[in-house]
């Protein structure tokens, strides 16, 4: 059993407490264990950090502190903290003079960041670690006879030079992932756009359209659902398409995140956090038990 210092953010319990539930369900059936630490806010990617660099990577070392004294590496499943996070470890492990100021500012809090842990993404841990081959063959319920629209989103790849996740244009892992489950994925409309999150709090008719032409091209693929490894995506597709109604056309496409998926594909009831989503997945169900 491998241990991971669990990185739950803020918008996973506070917005969609059932992803939480769905990672802490699966992950050790694949012999991970989920340890919890006193973590605050990453903080997030846009905001702090345009005001204040050094106060920004300031509060996420003293997270990554935290991780660092128990000797465990970070396994995290909101891709925004991702981002923060692994873009604050790199930089002060390749920046000495930032490393030194933030570790003046750390004093008062009685840490001192040391560069000694890895941040990982549950997606990318889940193929780079677990590996295809061992999801396909915990799979007991595969996902045959629907049609997954994929959504990367643009924390979980960007910038490209620190995440090294997968092929900013041409993303294959998810889709690997979702096939490793008995699904199959479609190509569709705008597949590489964003959800439109970061235009909310200034444009949210903007931040809407965006999540909706995304939505548009999936359906006009005949997914029967979008599928992302983003709670803040999730966000703007699930909830989202009912703020959408207002300006646009109604959609009713079925989102889930990833590790639902994962969890119904090896054999896990959650029946429970799917009845928490705006858009009813009912139907998604009903296909998978024909």
């Amino acid at each position: 059993m491998s241990k991971y210092a669990f990185f739950v953010g803020c918008t996973i319990p506070y917005r969609v407490p059932f992803i939480e539930t769905s990672l802490r369900k699966t992950l050790p059936i694949f012999d991970v264990e989920l340890v919890d630490l006193p973590f605050a806010c990453c903080p997030d990617p846009g905001g702090v950090q345009a005001f204040d660099s050094v106060a920004w990577h300031t509060l996420g070392a003293r997270n990554l502190c935290l991780a660092e004294e128990e000797g465990l590496d970070i396994l995290t499943a909101c891709s925004g903290c991702f981002e923060s996070l692994k873009i604050i470890n790199t930089h002060l492990k390749n920046d000495p003079d930032l490393k030194s100021k933030v570790n003046e500012h750390l004093k008062d809090v009685d840490r001192e960041f040391k560069g000694t842990i890895k941040i990982n993404h549950f997606a990318e841990f889940l193929y780079t670690e677990i590996g295809i081959d061992k999801i396909a063959q915990k799979v007991t319920n595969p996902l045959s006879g629907i049609k997954i629209a994929s959504h990367n989103g643009c924390h979980f790849l960007k910038p490209t030079d620190i995440m090294q996740v997968d092929n900013p244009e041409l993303p294959q892992k998810l889709d690997h992932l979702l096939e490793a489950l008995g699904a199959e994925t479609v190509p569709y409309l705008n597949k590489l756009a964003c959800c439109g999150a970061g235009t909310r709090t200034t444009d949210m008719d903007a931040a809407l359209k965006i999540a909706h032409e995304k939505i548009v091209g999936a359906e006009l693929a005949n997914a029967d659902a979008l599928v992302t490894v983003c709670p803040t995506c999730y966000v703007s597709y699930d909830i989202g398409q009912r703020l959408m109604t207002k300006h646009f056309e109604k959609t009713t496409l079925p989102v889930f995140f990833y590790a639902e998926l994962l969890g119904l594909a090896i054999g896990l009831d959650f029946s429970a956090g799917f009845k928490m989503h705006t858009i009813k997945v009912q139907e998604v169900l009903d296909k998978l038990t024909a």
